[in-house]
């Protein structure tokens, strides 16, 4: 079969256009988990291992024939029955292998004679029945596949040769929010906000989805006339199902930091806290997306009437829910864009200016009055077209497509998102589906993200990059086609948090309980988990997001590989239940159910051999030794109640584990065994180590860890950096060539760090770092300027105290971002020469801060400066800065570029 070999060759680049349904494009890392499985599990395999090469062995043979075959349109009806057979006898054996699998663990080393040894002879038989079936099945086709005529590659439909495609480009699309057409209407709605009696007000945007409520509301938010009149301000999304108290939390965030105390308020005392924070102040709510009165009616008890003129501004699509809330004022309605704005909306995300090439002008103006004017229909089209922008035959099928797409979905939206979503490459789509999983109200936590999409399989191996490196470049791409926004960004600019719009969450959502990729259940009763309840018996993957103890001791899912729960509310397990989900879900991969609180570490979890990823939170201080047990384990997220967290688990044994995190001082098992010269490290694949003790912080230790990048510490780091600038805790450090993270955290109040160490002793590939409580005198911050690779410094609340700090000349010579948290400083002498690459200045709770150094606006590069809680004479020095930094972006050429400005961000503004 040589033609194989060419189609596995295309196959390894990364395809643009893919029509390939998402039932066959899934069969290949089906296969590639279950080949990891069955090879990290190679001594419990036994007898079977021969025979699970058949069905491991090619999985690129499967998926390229089948992507082929589903291109040409050649022989559909024995290519759907085909690739039904595959996808049936592949889960029936990856069921067979992996239950034996987790079965002999079990009973490895404690197995008895009789019931239990015929019971694992029975799934060997199973196992071994699964691989002759699939065997037959790739026999099969074979033989379908050389009774066919080779492929002619110029016959192919447009855009399917893989040798066409293109490289993949920058998307040039700017990561704001789109605003075209919008300037009317902001203008509009900001005079309603502005003007009217001094009486508290409801305004109301009503639109339908799509039509870009969200990003008007965040526009007017971030107006100068609005910051100027509204010096309390707070954005919070409520959408169709919200938790009053959450909502509450979150604008309180806005006014004053979220103690534990006021967590734990009553509800109705937390509406009398914001109530108290909101009665002095002019404020301005912004309510996006609630869905009917009634939600009104819930929140706006919080909201004081204080004859400031304050006002709140709700977005909806439903009318009532505006003249429920305000009787007496009309609505704003959101228009759709008319064909100029429209055009330019085109062209700005596919082509970055207004100009089109000629020949593509009739097919523009198609495809936008195919869209006829909604913003999100143009926006997610541009991202199908933008690798394509000088192809007219790409055009004409996009156009072709549209025509049918929308023909089958009245609403423009759902038709260009299943447009889009068809033309997704074969990789992307579990990735963009999976994103359904997320509650809609909710920022998605980009590295958690990407965790979640190694662990189950979606993310395939490449030598050339790493599995993280692998998965950010898929998220980067699903935002250059406009399907994913982007929340926010970290310091170092690398997305933090996403989030979709709810239409795409809800295609996303039906299309991946069709595509039985995940199973979302809403609500329990007492049918979910019955015997009756036959919708649950095939599903892979379980999200739920509710209470869940009501029903948590009937779970059950024989298939169940991943669970999933991002409930609102934290829910305690009692002891009787602590076992109820390891016993429910014996082929677990995937467990990240933080909001349920187990009071003990649920022992049973320990042989869940196939786990890869485990998200959870304790009351216990031991993770036990026999979680050493979890070969495949990559990522553990643990927090816990107490100050300190013992891992008795021997993670030097576990060879697969990239990421420990903790919420607290891990104090991790010693190796047992030197690593002699030359020798492997069996834990080279960790790059994450927090929070661990300082008494952790050992040679051996980091010997073994030769790739770890990010590294946090925890605990009374004094103790261990005594006098004569000598220091065990960083003596190690030169073990952790990669390292490009670092935090230190000082968990004793009663003690401080007398110095820092030479600047030789830290890693020379570090490029951020954070000091946390280390009450270090500003004279040290010398010795932080001298490393070279340092980018982000991050100097949380009390990391240096003193009154005076005069930066020395020739430091910091590659830092970017510097914020400075809670401390005593007075005088800060600085200029520009100190900081040549600086972009931006944070400053929070420095109260005593007489100025800032005003040198600082002669750094180029400066483009923000966010001043919190800091002293009035703080904030005016920030506002001269402004003034230079303005003027001198006046005064350059326009180049017809457009080119950052700068932003000054004051809080609070002085009223």
């Amino acid at each position: 079969m040589p033609d194989f070999v060419h189609f596995r060759a295309t196959e390894s680049k990364e395809m643009e256009i893919s029509n390939v349904p998402f039932q066959y494009s899934v069969l290949g890392f089906i296969l590639q988990n279950l080949k990891e499985s069955v090879q990290c599990n190679s001594e419990l395999i036994g007898g079977v291992s021969k025979s699970v090469k058949g069905l491991c062995g090619d999985p690129d043979t499967l998926r390229a024939f089948i992507k082929e075959y589903y291109e040409r349109r050649s022989n559909s009806q024995i290519l759907e029955k085909l690739a039904n057979e595959i996808r049936n006898v592949v889960y029936q054996a990856e069921d067979a292998i992996e239950t034996y699998i987790v079965l002999e663990s079990k009973h490895k080393g404690r197995r008895t004679i009789g019931v239990a040894a015929d019971h694992i002879g029975g799934y060997v038989s199973d196992a071994l029945n699964a691989t002759k079936q699939i065997e037959d099945v790739c026999r099969k086709l074979k033989e379908i596949y050389q009774i066919k005529t080779p492929l002619d590659p110029d016959a192919m439909q447009v855009g399917q040769s893989s040798k066409r495609i293109p490289k993949k480009e920058e998307a040039v699309t700017e990561e704001e929010d789109n605003v075209v057409g919008l300037d009317d209407e902001a203008k509009n709605v900001i005079e309603l906000l502005t003007e009217g009696s001094q009486e508290l007000e409801v305004i109301s945007v009503i639109g339908m989805h799509g039509l870009g409520k969200t990003t008007l509301a965040k526009k007017i938010l971030n107006d100068p006339t609005i910051e100027f009149k509204f010096y309390s301000r707070a954005f919070v999304e409520v959408s169709q199902e919200f938790e009053r108290r959450e909502v509450f939390l979150h604008i309180l965030g806005a006014f004053t930091k979220i103690t534990e105390e006021i967590k734990d308020l009553s509800d109705d005392k937390l509406v009398k806290e914001l109530h108290r924070q909101l009665k002095t102040r002019k404020y301005l709510i912004v309510l996006d997306d609630v869905w009917t009165p009634e939600g009104w009616d819930q929140l706006k008890v919080a909201f004081p009437n204080n004859d400031k003129q304050s006002r709140i501004l709700i977005t909806s699509h439903n009318e009532p829910v505006a003249f429920h809330a305000n009787p007496s004022c009309d609505p704003h309605y959101l228009r759709c864009l008319d064909l100029e704005d429209s055009r330019e909306l085109l062209r700005k995300k596919v082509f970055g200016k207004s100009d089109c090439p000629g020949e593509l002008e009739k097919l523009e103006l198609s495809i936008l009055l195919k869209c006829d004017g909604l913003p999100l229909a143009i926006v997610i089209l541009a991202g199908v077209l933008l690798n394509y922008r000088d192809r007219t035959d790409w055009w004409k099928k996009v156009t072709e497509d549209l025509d049918h797409f929308v023909a089958k979905h009245p609403e423009q939206s759902h038709g260009v998102i299943r447009l889009s979503y068809e033309h997704l490459p074969p990789h992307l789509k579990p990735c963009f589906l999976y994103l359904g999983v997320f509650r809609e109200d909710i920022g998605i936590p980009v590295w958690k993200l990407l965790q979640l999409w190694i662990a189950e399989g979606f993310v395939q191996k490449d030598h050339a990059i790493s599995l993280e490196e692998k998965a950010e470049a898929y998220l980067d791409d699903l935002v250059s086609r406009n399907l994913v926004m982007v929340g926010q960004r970290g310091s170092s600019g690398r997305i933090k948090t996403c989030r979709i719009h709810d239409s795409l969450r809800d295609f996303c959502r039906r299309e991946a309980m069709k595509e039985n990729l995940f199973q979302e259940v809403e609500r329990y009763d007492q049918s979910t988990f019955s015997t009756e309840h036959t919708s649950l018996d095939n599903a892979c993957r379980l999200c739920m997001n509710f209470h869940l103890l009501d029903g948590i001791e009937n779970l059950s899912g024989i298939r169940v590989r991943s669970f999933l729960s991002f409930a609102k509310k934290e829910t305690k397990l009692l002891p009787e239940h602590i076992s109820c989900i390891p016993r429910a879900f014996k082929l677990l991969r995937v467990l990240d159910v933080r909001p349920i609180i187990f009071t003990r570490f649920p022992g049973e979890l320990v042989y869940l051999v196939l786990l890869r990823y485990i998200a959870l939170s304790s009351r216990c201080k031991i993770l036990p030794e026999k979680m050493s047990n979890l070969q495949i384990l990559r990522t553990v997220i643990f927090e816990t109640s107490w100050p300190t967290l013992e891992i008795k688990a021997d993670i030097w044994k576990m060879p697969q584990l990239r990421h420990l995190i903790t919420n607290t001082s891990a104090c991790l098992p010693l190796p047992l065994a030197k690593i002699h010269k030359g020798e492997p490290s069996i834990s080279a694949n960790l790059q994450t180590l927090s929070s661990i003790s300082p008494e952790s912080c050992k040679r051996d230790v980091f010997e073994r860890v030769p790739k770890l990048k990010k590294l946090g510490i925890c605990g009374r780091l004094a103790s261990f950096m005594q006098g004569n600038n000598e220091s065990s805790l960083f003596d190690s450090f030169s073990k952790l060539e990669f390292l490009e993270n670092l935090k230190l955290i000082n968990a004793d109040f009663n003690s401080k760090l007398h110095f820092l160490p030479h600047e030789s002793k830290f890693p020379r590939s570090l490029t951020r770092l954070t000091l946390l409580n280390t009450m270090l005198d500003w004279k040290h911050m010398s010795i932080l300027g001298k490393l070279e690779n340092l980018e982000v410094l991050k100097l949380k609340d009390n990391a240096f105290e003193g009154e005076r700090w005069q930066t020395e000349e020739g430091g910091f010579l590659r830092l970017q971002v510097l914020n400075i948290g809670s401390t005593s400083l007075v005088t800060w002498n600085a200029s520009a020469s100190d900081f040549p690459r600086l972009r931006c200045l944070v400053l929070m709770h420095c109260s005593k801060l007489e100025a800032i150094p005003h040198g600082l606006a002669q750094i180029a590069s400066l483009q923000a400066v966010e001043v919190y809680c800091t002293s009035n004479a703080a904030a005016s020095s920030a506002k001269k800065i402004q003034a230079v930094k303005l003027e001198s972006q006046s005064q350059q050429p326009n180049t017809g570029t457009k080119s950052r400005g700068f932003k000054l961000s004051v809080y609070p503004p002085e009223e």
